[in-house]
C-alpha cells in the first residue's frame, strides 16, 4: 500500500509542473499588461525584466507555503491518507479549471481557485469522516480553520473594491496633476512623480524580498541587535523618507542630465516589482499543495505508523521550503512566460477593456451594464451642476487628449494607454499585493491588477459614451467568472475528493487519465483557433493614404474574400444536397468569421479617413464603396448558410434531384466567377475584370431561368412548401450575391477608364 502514496507524490510533482504552466499562462496578464499596453519599452525588454522578477519572487516565496498546509483546514484532524486524497483532488481540479479559463481567454484568479479547492476538498473529507464517526454537521468547524479561511476569503473579496477605488483615485489625481501633456512638464514635476513611484515600488520590493528569505530572522549589532525584519518594520517612515529624497534627486538628474524618460524607468521597475510580487504571492497556488504533500510523505515514512492512523499535526508547524524547489519552480514559470501563446491571448482581454481608443469590443452589453452606465451618467450630470463651472472646466482641460500625428502605416501602433496610467497601474497593484504578502494573505493578484486597471481606466475617461456599455459588460463578465471560479472550484474539488476517497488508486488513475485527455483536447482546440486567427487569407486593414495604395491593398482583401466566398457557397450547396448538418454548422460559423472581419474593416473606417492625405480624399469614397459591396456579398452568404442549416437542422424534406442539379450548375458558375475574380485581383489585371463583366447578363439569365423552372414545378408537381420557399430564397439571394460581386468589379474597372495604372500585387 505504501507504493500508492509514492506514486501519488510523483503524480503530484507532475501536476505541479502542469499547474505552473497553466497558472502562469493565466497570471502573466497581471504583470505584463501595463508595459505591453503602454508600449513604453520593447516587448523583449518587458519579457526579460518580468523573467528576472519572477525568478527572484519565486526564491523569496517560502513563507507563503504555509497557506496550503494550515491556512484552510486543521491538519491535525486528518490522517495521512486523507490529506493525500485532499491534495490530489485539489491539484486535478486546479489544472482543469485554470486551463478551461485560459482557453476562453478569460483571466481568472489562481488564488481563489486554490483556496476554494482546498476548502471544498477539506469539507468533503470532513463530511465523510463525520459520517463514518457518527457525528453531526456542527462538528465540521473542528476540521476547518474557519477564522483563517474567512480572513482569506474576505481579503480576496475586499481586494476587488479596494483595488478599484485606490486605482481610480490615484489615477485621477495623477492625471489632474500631470495631464496628457506630461512629457512637456517641468523636469521637477516628473522627478517628484518618479520619486514617489520608485520609492513605493522599491520599498516593497526590498521589504518583500528580505521577509521572504531566511536572513529576515538574523540579528546584527549594527542595527541594535534586532532582526532585519523587525528593524525594517520599526524604521518604515525613516526608510520611506530617505528613499523619497534619494529617488526624487536621482529622477531629476536622470531626466535633466542623462535625458532618461522617467516614466519608462518606472514602468520597467514596476513590471519587475509586480512580477516579483506575483511569484512570491502566487507560487503557493501552483506548488504549495505538492510541496505540502511531499513534506507529509517524508514525515509519514519516518514515523512507521500506518497511513490511516498517522495524524498530520506536523503540517501545523513551520517547515521551510527547500530553495532548490523554489528555484526550479521559478525556471518553469519563466520558460512558460516566454513560450505560452495562451498568456498573450488572456492578456488581450484586459488591455482591450482598458484601452483609451476605440477597439473591436469583445463583450456584448447587457441589462446591468446599460443601467450602470445610465446611472453613472446621471450622477456625473448632477455633479456637473453642483460644482463651479470654473473648477470643472479646469479639471476637464487636464483630461484633454493630445492630437498625435503618426507616420504612414502607424495608425494601429498607438498604445492602449499612456505611460502615466501604466505607471499608476504598476505602482498601486505592486504595493497592494506586497502589503498582502507581508501579512501572509494570499490576495488575488488577478483581482488586484485587473481591478486597478479598470479603476484607472474609469478615472482616465477611457470608457466613453461609445464604449462604456461594452467595457462595463466585460468587467461584469470577468467578475462573474471569478465568482463562478469559486463555486466550481468548491463543488468540483469536493466531488473529485469523494470519488478518490471511495475509489482509491483506481479512481486516481482514471481521473489523471481524464485530466490528460481534457488538457490535450483543449491544447489542440486552442491551436486550431490560433491558426484560424492567423490564417493567410484573413482580411487586413488598409493603411494607405492614396487612391493607388487603397486600390492595391484592397485588391488583396477582395482576392481573399472571393476565395472564401466560393468555398462558403459550395459548402452550403453540398451540405444541402447531402443533408450534412455538421458541414452546414461549420459553414455557418465560417461565414460569421468573414462577416466579423468585414465589420472590423468598417470599424476602422474612421481612422482610415483620418489618415488620408488631403490630396487623396477620393480614396475614401472608393474605400467606402468597396466595404459596402463586400458587406452585401457577406450578407447574402450569411442568409444562404443560415437557411440551409435551418432546413436540414429542422429535418425538412430533402431537395429534389432536379433542384440539386440546378443548384450545382449555379455553384459551378459561381465558382468560376469567384475564381476568375480572385485571379484578376491577384494579377492586378483590369483586362481580366473586363472579360468577367461581359458574362454578367449570362449569369443573371441563368438564375432567372432556374426561377422560372421552379415556378412551373410548383404549379404542376411541387408538394413541399418548405422546399419551395428554400429553393426560391437560395436563387434570389444568389442573384443578389452575383449583383454585389459585379458592382464591385465595375467599381474597379471604372478606375481603368480613368487611366489609373493597375495595381501591382506583391507575392
Amino acid at each position: 500500500m505504501e507504493n500508492i502514496y509514492f506514486i501519488m507524490i510523483i503524480a503530484l510533482a507532475a501536476l505541479a509542473v502542469a499547474d505552473l504552466v497553466v497558472g502562469v499562462s493565466n497570471d502573466a496578464v497581471n504583470f505584463l499588461n501595463s508595459a505591453i499596453g503602454s508600449k513604453a519599452i520593447s516587448f523583449r525588454t518587458i519579457m526579460i525584466v518580468a523573467s528576472l522578477g519572477i525568478a527572484f519572487g519565486a526564491i523569496f516565496s517560502s513563507g507563503m507555503m504555509e497557506v496550503a498546509r494550515k491556512g484552510i483546514f486543521n491538519p491535525g484532524e486528518f490522517y495521512f491518507n486523507e490529506i493525500m486524497f485532499i491534495f490530489m483532488a485539489v491539484m486535478i481540479t486546479d489544472i482543469l479549471l485554470l486551463d478551461f479559463f485560459n482557453t476562453l481567454g478569460m483571466p481568472t484568479s489562481t488564488t481563489v481557485s486554490i483556496v476554494f479547492e482546498l476548502l471544498g476538498a477539506a469539507v468533503a473529507m470532513s463530511v465523510i469522516k463525520i459520517g463514518v464517526d457518527g457525528g453531526t454537521m456542527g462538528d465540521i468547524i473542528n476540521y476547518i480553520n474557519t477564522s483563517k479561511a474567512f480572513e482569506i476569503i474576505m481579503g480576496i473579496l475586499l481586494s476587488v473594491v479596494v483595488a478599484f477605488s485606490i486605482g481610480a483615485f490615484v489615477q485621477w489625481v495623477s492625471r489632474v496633476l500631470l495631464s496628457y501633456d506630461f512629457e512637456r512638464k517641468a523636469k521637477w514635476v516628473g522627478a517628484i512623480f518618479g520619486g514617489i513611484a520608485l520609492s513605493a515600488i522599491t520599498y516593497f520590493i526590498f521589504m518583500k524580498g528580505i521577509k521572504g528569505t531566511p536572513y529576515a530572522g538574523e540579528s546584527y549589532d549594527l542595527i541594535g541587535g534586532v532582526t532585519i525584519s523587525k528593524f525594517l518594520e520599526a524604521q518604515v517612515y525613516s526608510i520611506i523618507a530617505v528613499s523619497l529624497v534619494f529617488w526624487s534627486i536621482l529622477s531629476f538628474l536622470l531626466t535633466s542630465v542623462f535625458k532618461v524618460n522617467i516614466y519608462k524607468l518606472i514602468i520597467g521597475v514596476g513590471t519587475f516589482a509586480l512580477a516579483l510580487a506575483f511569484a512570491g504571492n502566487d507560487l503557493v497556488n501552483f506548488i504549495g499543495v505538492p510541496i505540502a504533500a511531499y513534506q507529509s510523505y517524508e514525515a509519514w515514512v519516518v514515523s512507521g505508523v500506518p497511513a490511516t492512523e498517522f495524524s498530520m499535526g506536523v503540517l501545523a508547524t513551520k517547515v521551510p521550503t527547500p530553495t532548490i524547489l523554489l528555484f526550479l519552480s521559478g525556471m518553469v514559470m519563466v520558460a512558460t512566460l516566454w513560450f505560452s501563446k495562451k498568456a498573450r491571448y488572456v492578456a488581450d482581454t484586459e488591455i482591450n477593456l482598458s484601452r483609451q481608443s476605440d477597439t473591436k469590443e469583445r463583450f456584448e452589453p447587457n441589462f446591468l451594464s446599460r443601467n450602470l452606465v445610465r446611472f453613472t451618467m446621471m450622477v456625473s450630470e448632477y455633479t456637473a451642476t453642483v460644482l463651479p463651472n470654473s473648477w470643472t472646466n479646469k479639471v476637464d482641460s487636464r483630461f484633454k487628449k493630445l492630437a498625435i500625428t503618426l507616420p504612414e502605416g502607424k495608425v494601429h501602433e498607438l498604445p492602449a494607454f499612456d505611460m502615466v496610467r501604466a505607471a499608476v497601474n504598476l505602482m498601486v497593484a505592486g504595493i497592494l499585493i506586497s502589503i498582502a504578502t507581508s501579512y501572509k494573505l494570499p490576495l488575488s493578484t488577478t483581482y488586484v491588477t485587473f481591478m486597478v486597471a479598470m479603476g484607472t481606466s474609469l478615472a482616465d475617461r477611457a470608457w466613453g459614451s461609445e464604449s462604456a456599455v461594452y467595457r462595463v459588460a466585460g468587467v461584469l463578465n470577468v467578475i462573474g467568472g471569478w465568482f463562478l471560479t469559486a463555486i466550481i472550484a468548491f463543488v468540483a474539488s469536493g466531488i473529485i475528493l469523494a470519488i478518490i476517497s471511495f475509489g482509491k488508486g483506481a479512481a486516481i488513475a482514471i481521473l489523471l487519465f481524464v485530466a490528460i485527455l481534457l488538457l490535450a483536447r483543449n491544447y489542440i482546440s486552442y491551436n486550431k483557433k490560433s491558426k484560424a486567427i492567423l490564417a493567410e487569407d484573413r482580411l487586413v486593414k488598409t493603411e494607405s493614404r492614396s487612391i493607388q495604395g487603397v486600390i492595391s491593398e484592397s485588391s488583396s482583401n477582395i482576392s481573399n474574400a472571393m476565395k472564401r466566398s466560393s468555398k462558403l457557397y459550395r459548402n452550403s450547396i453540398e451540405g444541402l444536397a447531402k443533408q450534412d448538418l455538421d458541414k452546414l454548422k461549420k459553414n455557418k460559423s465560417n461565414v460569421v468569421k468573414l462577416s466579423d472581419e468585414i465589420d472590423e474593416l468598417r470599424d476602422h473606417l474612421f481612422y482610415f479617413i483620418k489618415n488620408l492625405d488631403d490630396t487623396s480624399l477620393e480614396a475614401s469614397n472608393f474605400y467606402i464603396s468597396i466595404l459596402s459591396y463586400l458587406t452585401d456579398i457577406t450578407q447574402s452568404l450569411e442568409y444562404i448558410t443560415k437557411i440551409s442549416h435551418k432546413h436540414v437542422n429542422n429535418n425538412h424534406k430533402k431537395l429534389k434531384f432536379n433542384q440539386v442539379k440546378e443548384l450545382t450548375e449555379i455553384n459551378e458558375e459561381l465558382e468560376s466567377l469567384f475564381g476568375k475574380t480572385k485571379q484578376a485581383f491577384d494579377n492586378g489585371s483590369y483586362e481580366e475584370i473586363g472579360v468577367i463583366l461581359t458574362q454578367k447578363e449570362r449569369l443573371y439569365n441563368l438564375v432567372s431561368e432556374k426561377i422560372e423552372k421552379q415556378i412551373k414545378r410548383t404549379r404542376s408537381e411541387e408538394s413541399s412548401p418548405k422546399n419551395t420557399v428554400l429553393y426560391f430564397s437560395l436563387l434570389l439571394e444568389t442573384k443578389d450575391l452575383m449583383e454585389a460581386t459585379m458592382k464591385l468589379l465595375e467599381l474597379y474597372y471604372s478606375k481603368h477608364d480613368k487611366s489609373i495604372e493597375p495595381p501591382t500585387i506583391e507575392e
